[in-house]
């Protein structure tokens, strides 16, 4: 009878599986990412740059002449790039799980974080909405990052109701009540540029999770009409859109000011521009030129050059965001992704079409380039999580040769 005996690990087992470890740790971090990563983290970055060199150039003549440093407006939007930045990159390296299980913890902050316009002494108003807060001298516009937390949220739900989409009441809780109420505190301050922006938000989800178009519509008409009757009850806003209405625009005092200054900037840059920095309008003529305007300045100063590269980058965006959309096989990544996308490229388009009078002056910031730090933060970070749903699509493995068939015994190779 013969007996077996355990021999002991070799003491470099030990050292050699942590060694196999760090190499897939280290493998992990630097493993290649998809060519969508790159244009969605190039255009982001290049947009990002291209935006402080505009409200450089859009600002420094007027805080001169009040007695300002030229370059105030500029720092302040740099430190929320710097800031901003970092945090896009951190949040790429989150795992879709992790987004999953912010969804409803984001939503409830970022609407508590909107409720302080309301508070007494902390919120402002400005041109009649109330849709700011002023915190230890540090002003932030809460609502741009409802636009962020109702993507994921909505994403969350909708992917989690999957199979039950046919339905129109599955669709109808919690979507609609909970997504009309965070509407409400931003429709509450009279802002109705921001909400625009979040009904496009709840739509595009409602399109990205595929359900069907007849459910589809109740939505739609329900935010169409709320929108419209919001607008007429307004006579601020009547106006505005009674002046878009008009060809001649007559009401050059009032609600004719700003989109004729605006048309004027653009026109007068032609196909080259009037040169960085020459800018005319910029001297006090335009109102809101280095945020709603700030691509009439870019068509004044860049011509139609420039306004061409601003289109050209928005458009290389929404490639690489929409490749993630068509590429995933996560319903929750498409539909985010999806209303993220529609979101920050449907606000460009928008706010591009207010400056060139194609549709009435709604008070949005163009995305990246506008000059404000909440605006510039929350859609760096959107990117961010574009970026991280970038890293999961499924890799790309090269096409097998064909097989070479076993030739006969004796057989004589082909001759051509």
């Amino acid at each position: 009878m013969t007996s077996t005996t355990t021999r002991p690990p070799a003491p470099e087992a030990a050292p050699a599986t942590r060694a196999r470890s760090a190499r897939v740790v280290l493998g992990r971090v630097f493993a290649p990412v998809p060519s969508e990563f790159l244009l969605i983290l190039s255009t982001a970055l290049l947009l990002t740059g291209f935006g402080l060199v505009m409200v450089l150039s859009a600002t420094s003549a007027v805080g001169t002449a009040n007695g300002d440093a030229p370059y105030e407006a500029l720092l302040k939007q740099a430190v929320f790039a710097a800031i901003g930045i970092p945090l896009m990159l951190i949040a790429s390296r989150f795992s879709i799980g992790f987004w999953k299980r912010m969804a409803w913890p984001v939503l409830i902050g970022a609407t508590a974080f909107q409720l302080l316009v309301f508070v007494p002494g902390v919120g402002i108003d400005n041109d009649g909405n109330r849709n700011w807060i002023s915190i230890g001298g540090l002003q932030a516009q809460p609502s741009e990052f409802l636009k962020l937390a109702l993507a994921l949220w909505m994403g969350y739900v909708l992917f989690r109701k999957q199979t039950l989409l046919g339905l129109w009441r599955h669709v109808f809780i919690p979507v609609v009540p909970v997504s009309a109420l965070v509407m409400a505190t931003v429709l509450a301050g009279h802002d109705l540029g921001t909400t625009s922006i979040l009904v496009l938000v709840v739509l595009a989800a409602l399109f990205f999770s595929g359900v069907k178009l007849r459910i589809f519509v109740i939505p739609l008409i329900l935010a169409a009409g709320g929108l419209v009757a919001f607008a007429v009850t307004s006579p601020n806003r009547m106006r505005r859109i009674l002046s878009f209405l008009d060809p001649v625009c007559s009401d050059y005092y009032n609600a004719c000011y700003q989109p004729l200054h605006g048309i004027w900037g653009l026109a007068s840059g032609g196909v080259f521009g009037l040169g960085l920095g020459n800018s005319k309008q910029k001297y006090d003529w335009l109102p809101a030129a280095s945020s709603d305007y700030i691509y009439a300045i870019v068509g004044e100063e860049l011509g139609l050059i420039g306004c061409c590269v601003v289109l050209v980058l928005f458009a290389l965006f929404a490639v690489g965001a929409f490749h993630i959309v068509r590429k995933t096989n996560d319903p929750f990544v498409r539909i985010v992704a999806g209303s993220i996308t529609v979101w920050i490229v449907g606000q460009a388009l928008l706010n591009i079409a207010v400056v060139l009078r194609l549709a009435p002056t709604l008070g949005v910031p163009l995305p990246f380039m506008s000059q404000g730090g909440t605006s510039l933060m929350s859609v760096l970070l959107a990117c961010g999580v574009l970026l991280s749903f970038a890293r999961t699509l499924p890799a790309r493995h090269p096409a097998a040769p064909p097989a070479r068939t076993a030739a006969a015994p004796g057989a004589r190779p082909a001759t051509r």
